[in-house]
């Protein structure tokens, strides 16, 4: 019985140690410009270089469409947390909500979210 404990217990640090790695959304941020919506987002990754870095943040309706992406070309090793915006941004009339969630180059999209409520 302790033996299968302890598995269960390294299984569960693992998979919480990979989680810890993901890119992930912070903060964010929206404002109406023109016909489109200024997003801007704070990111926060454990960038180590070109090898493993954020590299990307997108947008998404409450249903998971993808709205807009944000491309991060570089990493952000002594900037920690950061904020990048994209700007014309087409949200949907009655949008409420958008959900903001950020891409490791190295472990993909993050499963963690931020949901930005539009004012």
């Amino acid at each position: 019985m302790k033996r299968i404990l302890f598995c269960l217990l390294m299984i569960a640090a693992s998979a919480h140690a990979l989680r810890a790695d993901e890119a992930r959304v912070l903060d964010g941020e929206a404002s109406k410009t023109g016909m489109g919506w200024r997003i801007s987002a704070t990111v926060q990754h454990a960038d180590t270089g070109w090898e493993n870095y954020a590299d990307a943040w997108r947008a998404e309706d409450v249903s998971g469409k993808v709205l807009g992406t944000r491309e991060l070309l570089h990493p952000h090793v002594q900037e920690q947390p950061f904020t990048r915006s994209l700007s014309s941004v087409m949200v949907p009339d009655g949008t409420r909500e958008l959900i903001l969630r950020a891409r490791c180059h190295e472990h993909g999209w993050s499963e963690q979210s931020f949901t930005l409520t539009l004012r």
